[in-house]
């Protein structure tokens, strides 16, 4: 029985020491696996870097989908115990661009349409249809001539309304020229002192076109399948601060799978020409007459999260 147990342990320590001298070996060409394939990636990036920089059209767009969908019945811990719900919501985020020696043009869109529905089935007069709630459409046209590297003369045309309920109903159409700089190839930074707000809407009372400042600052980058874009837009109006406004628009996503991912999008705007519009739309007779002052001006806000797809 000695001899047995003798000769089994000198056929298992050789076995193990082997195994544990392979498992080490493995980890090591495990961790020059890892660099190798970071230094592929760092060339990489500084090749894509290099691609976007040449002159030419650059075409892209990626967008988030978000839905969501319920159904209850005879729920009787709720106030409403048979009800169907659900919110479905769309963003689109577009862009074309042209980039020359001299000169660039730049063009850019974004769409966020968002519906929801809330169907009281115990109340047959509710709406039990899809009713809009996010609305937002915007798009501008840049163009540059370059006066130095990275400053370039420049005029610009941007209109934002809402494309489901009220379109141009407000609309706003700034045009004007000043400076743009790009001290990054993915920053654009627009100042332009001379920019005419047009506002287009059937109450000209509330809502009046002015002569103002206009800023424009867009961030958009790709990093492998990482997209981001934000957007700020801001009227300062040099007729009265009553007419100024700016919206803010971020959007991100992640694709993970053949162009499917992760998308989220958030919107900030400012505008007390709208604010004063609402609050005339939610008067009752014994109100008194809201005004620029009386009013508080709230921050609009949206977001969206859902499944994002790259073109």
């Amino acid at each position: 029985m000695k001899r047995t147990t003798l000769l089994l342990a000198l056929f298992i320590i050789p076995f193990v020491g082997w195994a544990q001298e392979t498992e080490e070996e493995l980890k090591s060409q495990l961790g020059a696996t890892k660099d190798s394939i970071a230094a592929i990636q760092e060339r990489a990036d500084a090749l894509q870097t290099q691609i976007d920089e040449l002159p030419g059209w650059k075409i892209g767009a990626f967008g988030t989908v978000g839905f969501n969908v319920s159904q209850f019945s005879n729920w009787y811990s709720q106030e409403t115990p048979n009800v169907s719900a659900g919110n479905v919501g769309i963003t689109f985020n577009g862009f074309a661009n042209l980039k020359r020696e001299k000169d660039f043009w730049i063009n850019s869109v974004n769409v966020n349409l968002t519906w929801v529905k809330f169907d009281d089935k115990d109340d047959p007069t509710d709406d039990s249809s899809f009713q809009e709630a996010t609305d937002v459409f915007n798009i501008s046209s840049l163009y540059g001539r370059k006066i130095a590297k990275n400053f370039a003369g420049s005029a610009l045309v941007e209109y934002r309304s809402t494309l489901l309920n009220n379109f141009n109903d407000p609309g706003y159409l700034d045009a004007g020229f000043g400076i743009t700089w790009t001290p990054i190839p993915d920053l654009i930074v627009v100042v332009h002192p001379i920019n005419y707000n047009f506002v287009f809407a059937d109450d000209d009372v509330i809502f009046n076109s002015s002569l103002g400042l206009k800023i424009l600052i867009d961030y958009t980058k790709s990093i492998g399948d990482l997209n981001f874009k934000s957007n700020l837009s801001a009227f300062q109006s040099y007729k009265s601060n009553n007419l100024s406004n700016w919206t803010w628009i971020n959007s991100l996503g992640y694709t993970f799978w053949k162009g499917i991912g992760i998308g989220f999008e958030f919107g900030l705007r400012g505008n007390q020409q709208e604010a004063l519009s609402n609050a005339f739309a939610n008067m009752i007779d014994t109100d008194p007459t809201p005004t620029f002052n009386s009013i508080d001006t709230d921050i609009q806000s949206f977001w969206l999260l859902g499944l994002n797809y790259t073109f």
